[in-house]
């Protein structure tokens, strides 16, 4: 019977999601959108700035290196990117930080998008007892991200804007090879989720999208997964399409690619069988574990 009444609610729910969460997005909303963009010079934040500029935005692009940035900058104008500033800065900084705000506001005029994406490296590999490492990639992505996040709101309220936080299936369901990782992603959602409550009870006009996305086909996701992980990547191009979608229409979360949000809605389901699944989904070689702590 609990079985029963477990189904049903699972259909129940499928028939909301599909209606709360039919796609509404039309890019001609986003001409003359003011966006900024951090990690754009890459993966997913890359794509993201091509559709941005496919539909006409103004863009402030930030990442580490500059050729690269370049690069990106170039292609943005070619598709129609109405303009395309770049920014050299390591999120790590606070300095940094301060600038590229800063630079976005006074080059675009204001902010409609604020596009969280960067990440500090981390290898794919078993907890080693390095919490030095640890506290910098919280830094780097999370820290950094509360700290745009808190610059660009007084703008985006003034323009009804919003903040797309770029997170994981990790930061939703834990899993081997990623304890820094995945930390720092849980704790994206602790924070922008509560700060989504908090802008809604003072009737401040800015969304939060927190974006959960599962393994995309990414140069560094590929190559760090490499022989460890039996699971499909699927394309950054359409990752990153999902993401300006769900951002354009002010989703609260979106999930990609299809198998994502199954997995996080059965994950308090059945934890003995979930554990188990993810396991065996990775490949584990017992001499590779070096243990320091």
């Amino acid at each position: 019977m609990g079985y029963k009444i477990k189904g049903l609610c699972l259909v129940i729910l499928v028939a909301l999601m599909a209606y709360m969460y039919s796609d509404t997005f039309d890019p001609a909303s986003l001409a003359d959108a003011r966006v900024l963009v951090t990690g754009a010079s890459t993966g997913i934040g890359e794509e993201m700035a091509y559709h941005y500029a496919r539909a006409g935005a103004y863009l402030v692009l930030t990442a580490r290196r500059e050729n690269v940035l370049m690069t990106v900058r170039k292609k943005c104008l070619e598709l129609g990117a109405k303009s395309v500033s770049v920014v050299v800065a390591d999120m790590g900084s606070s300095e940094a930080r301060e600038r590229v705000l800063e630079k976005a506001v006074a080059d675009m005029g204001g902010l409609d998008y604020v596009v969280l994406n960067h990440i500090g490296y981390t290898p794919f590999e078993m907890w080693d007892g390095d919490v030095n490492h640890t506290r910098w990639l919280m830094e780097v992505n999370f820290l950094s991200y509360i700290h745009l996040a808190t610059m660009a709101l007084p703008h985006l309220a003034e323009s009804s804007g919003s903040i797309i936080v770029l997170s994981s299936l990790t930061g939703k369901i834990a899993t081997p090879y990623t304890t820094s990782y995945g930390a720092s992603k849980f704790a994206l959602d602790g924070f922008f989720s509560s700060l989504r409550h908090e802008l809604a009870m003072k009737g401040i006009p800015v969304s939060i999208t927190l974006c959960i996305l599962g393994l995309i086909d990414t140069q560094s996701a590929m190559e760090k997964v490499k022989d460890k992980i039996a699971m499909p990547a699927f394309p950054a191009h359409d990752a990153a399409l999902a993401v300006v979608s769900a951002g354009t229409s002010r989703i609260e979360e979106m999930y990609y690619p299809w198998y994502v949000r199954p997995l996080c809605f059965f994950r308090e389901w059945f934890p003995q069988s979930r554990s188990w699944m993810i396991q065996k989904s990775y490949q584990y070689k017992p001499e590779e574990t070096v243990t320091t702590f």
